[in-house]
């Protein structure tokens, strides 16, 4: 089984695949005719379906974003921790 080359599709030419499901067309010959993978193509109705944009932003639940902040809050902190730690042991030498 030979690994296929990673290809990058725009956004318009994801809009056209799934708009042509969109108007009937079947799954298979659309999977056949472009060389999708079935997941790659059900992603791509999936995200179009629920918020008209292919982008991973555009598609996250708001407890996904909320997680990403929360993530970004605590590398913030850890970072502010570290920093009053080394001064402290500066200043305590002194």
């Amino acid at each position: 089984m030979t690994k296929r080359k990673r290809r990058t599709f725009t956004a318009a030419f994801k809009k056209q695949v799934v708009q042509l499901y969109e108007n009937q067309k079947p799954r298979k010959e659309i999977l056949k005719e472009y060389d999708l993978t079935p997941s790659t193509f059900d992603r791509w109705v999936s995200q179009y379906s629920h918020s008209g944009s292919f982008k991973e932003e555009d598609n996250r639940s708001a407890e996904e974003n909320e997680v990403i902040q929360l993530r970004k809050e605590i590398n913030h902190l850890k970072m502010e921790n570290d920093i009053l730690k080394q001064a402290a042991l500066i200043m305590g030498r002194k």
